[in-house]
């Protein structure tokens, strides 16, 4: 049976224009997820804008700003299977205005697919997208050094971005074994789906046996419910209908679920009364799973983005201060007590105070280097005391990994990121 299939999210990322959005829809298309009929009628549509070229591209971009504009604004989802795995991709923005975006996507992942043009190699926001995919805890990542048609499929091109795409992804703190390089066209479909005759120098598989090989998250589901909510939807006649990924445990019918923080509600309790995947009902819902589901007694005005969802019995933490492990990637001053950026975890972005520099770190080895620094800069590691601004849902790294992680902007740009290690003070 098909939902016997492991499941995996995988989000699709890169710099705007290199081509993440036309190889998500090639590989729907490919895999027969959608069918000719849909390319053609997405082609007549790309043609009336005057974007030519982009219908794949149109698959995932429902927006109509983003048909328009030929930018990635939301995250749009869509699924296909292979023989091996049942597959949720994520189409994450690469534009720089949209990064809060592309943050939930990766956060909601297992896996990563960096896109990188051979004709432009990296560019700032490849680099961002790498940093923040390590950094949100996406181990497995799939690069595909993508418009070799742009490029005539020249085989020196290609070895010149692979080693600027190694140098980078060493750098990120990548094992060269989590990472698969291949060169690809999205538009024309060179080996995506099927191997390249325009590239015979090629001796490895193609984007879909590199998908084939990731490895699905294993022992997830016997942990407590986390789910952080992404959106809420009135739906008449059914009421709030609360959607999001589950990060860990199972969800069905029955199960009751107290949400937290919840801020003007206290921690609302409500029983599930039906879970939904890509619009039909189901049983149950597991780890990974991107699920609607409905609640008796909790309206849309009770819960918002940013809430977690969990067991009464072991609720999601609310922390009124925690020590996180932080590493700056790039701020253009010196980082001192008393600076409040805007922490991105899971689904919630909050503003968080850096109350005290406890220690800074060596990067590479961890170990102390300095205890109390007086302030910390780019390129620093360090341990501080974090006051969210107001309540935030956030796990400690030991209990919850995924919930534990965030990003740190400020000024449009990522400062940096870090992990929540101990929460010292819960929000009551």
């Amino acid at each position: 049976m098909a939902s016997k299939l492991p499941h995996m999210n995988v989000v699709f990322v890169g710099h705007v224009d290199h081509g993440k959005s036309t190889m998500v829809g090639r590989l729907l298309f490919e895999t027969g997820a959608i069918d000719q009929h849909e390319i053609d009628n997405f082609r007549a549509l790309a043609e009336e804008h005057g974007k030519g070229g982009f219908e794949f591209a149109y698959v995932m971009d429902n927006l109509k700003e983003e048909r328009e504009r030929g930018v990635t604004i939301d995250l749009a989802h869509k699924e296909f299977k292979t023989d091996k795995t049942h597959f949720t991709i994520i189409d994450a923005p690469g534009h720089r205005d949209f990064v809060k975006n592309m943050i939930t996507g990766t956060s909601q992942a297992d896996a990563a697919v960096l896109c990188i043009s051979v004709e432009e190699g990296i560019m700032p926001q490849t680099k961002e997208h790498l940093w923040l995919s390590k950094v949100m805890g996406i181990e497995q990542m799939i690069i595909a050094i993508n418009k070799m048609d742009v490029g005539g499929f020249d085989e020196a091109k290609f070895n010149k971005v692979l080693e600027e795409v190694k140098t980078q992804t060493k750098q990120v703190g990548y094992a060269e074994d989590k990472v698969t390089m291949i060169p690809t066209s999205g538009w024309t479909g060179d080996n995506v789906a099927a191997k390249s005759d325009n590239m015979t120098w090629w001796k490895g598989g193609t984007l879909l046996d590199s998908l084939n090989k990731l490895k699905a998250p294993e022992g997830m589901d016997d942990l407590d419910l986390r789910i952080p909510i992404q959106d809420v939807y009135k739906i008449s006649g059914i009421g709030a209908v609360p959607v999001g990924r589950i990060e860990s445990g199972t969800m069905k019918p029955g199960t009751k679920i107290v949400f937290k923080p919840s801020a003007h509600t206290g921690g609302k309790t409500a029983e599930v009364k039906s879970v939904e995947m890509h619009h039909s009902e189901v049983p149950q819902a597991v780890t990974g799973d991107n699920v609607g589901f409905n609640c008796r007694g909790l309206s849309h005005e009770d819960i918002r983005r940013g809430d977690v969802g969990g067991p009464e019995s072991n609720p999601p933490k609310v922390a009124r201060a925690f020590k996180a492990q932080v590493m700056i990637m790039s701020h253009p001053n010196v980082i001192t007590e008393g600076y409040t950026p805007v922490f991105h975890a899971h689904t919630a972005q909050v503003a968080c105070r850096f109350d005290k520099i406890l220690a800074k770190l060596d990067p590479r080895t961890g170990n102390v280097t300095e205890e109390n620094p007086d302030f910390i800069k780019a390129g620093d590691a360090a341990i501080v005391l974090i006051k969210p601004t107001k309540p935030l849902a956030i796990e400690e790294q030991a209990n919850f990994k995924q919930l534990s992680r965030f990003a740190i902007r400020d000024m449009g740009a990522t400062v940096g990121a870090g992990m929540c290690m101990k929460i010292e003070e819960n929000w009551d």
